[in-house]
């Protein structure tokens, strides 16, 4: 396929840079991103001119059917097959994923492979999917429509005294229905003073009249994840609640007009953070305004004050503004986007008006 020819020659690009021989591929997102495995374990070899994924005995059929460009080699002992593979391939530099591997492993591997050199790599591989192509932002599309119309499926049956854990199940089974692999991560169902905890995970707490309610949820769907949050009002909302909300829906909608190829994801989270700083509520948005979705639910761009870098065509991240007040509660409202050649376009699709259920 033309599509993983064109990433796995990003990926000899690396070779060359960091004077390498090969690259030794141990997360599975970045094998099944080059490779086109879907399996739960292996490794990948990539060198110059071969391509080598090692799996044991369950795999060996799957691996076979969902490849291209690759040899598929059954292990045994997964050392033992690696430095054969290695040595048969006359490879002397080889890198490796020191975000993606444990020190145990690490250690093995300079122990069982002594004549080796190693290169320690950062970021590099997973920056091989911080831009999307066309099929992936149809993926991510779909997954978070199906999700976003999850929501609005069962968001009007939130009534008083349903339990937080409740509300999460019922959305997870309308996600799975409407035909979800699995969620994107654990439902957040954070109401009344517990919206003041950004990632308040669903317990059995009754929301009650006159509270607002945070859902944080994504889905997973062929290998991509989604991720949306929304914040609504059980019962008419005091005059505070409708402030706080109005000043993060403002700040989200100032951040998502701001976005288009050439603007720092510095800069976008200024954006939203200065306005909500303007308000006199800068204390309580502690965290990034946002991060890249697409394989894995936390992946690159980061968008924060930290990063410099600017966003380019095809990145998909989310924007994700909130105020969290101790013995208050919160607001967060989240959309997940894709940059287009002059602005970006929504992949999420839950309105953000503040529903009062």
């Amino acid at each position: 396929m033309l599509v993983l020819k064109n990433r796995v020659a990003a990926a000899r690009e690396l070779l060359q840079r960091f004077d390498m021989d090969a690259i030794l591929i141990s997360d599975m997102k970045d094998i099944r991103y080059l490779s086109g495995f879907t399996g739960s374990e292996g490794l990948l070899l990539v060198g110059g001119d071969e391509m080598s994924l090692l799996i044991d005995f369950r795999y060996t059929s799957q691996a076979k059917a969902e490849t291209t460009g690759c040899t598929v080699i059954e292990f045994r002992e997964k050392k033992n097959t690696l430095a054969s593979v290695i040595s048969e391939q006359h490879i002397k530099s080889l890198g490796v994923q020191a975000e993606k591997v444990s020190v145990s492993f690490y250690n093995e591997l300079v122990a069982h492979l002594s004549t080796i050199r190693f290169v320690l790599l950062g970021a590099e591989v997973a920056l091989l999917r911080i831009i999307k192509d066309s099929r992936e932002i149809e993926y991510l599309e779909k997954t978070a429509k199906l999700a976003s119309k999850a929501l609005l499926d069962i968001v009007q049956t939130l009534t008083p005294g349903d339990r937080e854990r409740d509300i999460a199940l019922r959305l997870e089974f309308a996600m799975r229905t409407a035909g979800a692999d699995d969620t994107a991560f654990d439902c957040i169902v954070a109401s009344g003073e517990r919206g003041a905890l950004p990632h308040g995970r669903a317990t059995t707490k009754e929301i009650c009249q006159g509270e607002l309610v945070t859902i944080d949820f994504g889905a997973l769907l062929d290998g991509y994840n989604s991720d949306e949050t929304v914040t609504v009002a059980i019962g008419e909302p005091n005059e505070k609640q409708r402030q706080i909300y109005q000043i993060v829906k403002d700040a989200h909608d100032k951040a998502l007009d701001a976005v288009r190829p050439g603007v720092t994801f510095q800069r976008l989270d200024s954006i939203a953070r200065d306005h909500i700083d303007e308000k006199g509520y800068g204390d309580f948005f502690g965290h990034g305004l946002g991060h890249g979705v697409g394989l894995d639910i936390h992946e690159k761009p980061v968008v924060s004050f930290r990063n410099e870098e600017v966003v380019r065509e095809g990145m998909v991240f989310t924007i994700e503004p909130g105020i969290y007040l101790p013995g208050w509660g919160g607001v967060r409202i989240e959309d997940l986007v894709v940059a287009t050649p002059d602005g970006c376009r929504l992949l999420s699709a839950v309105p953000k008006d503040l529903m009062v259920l």
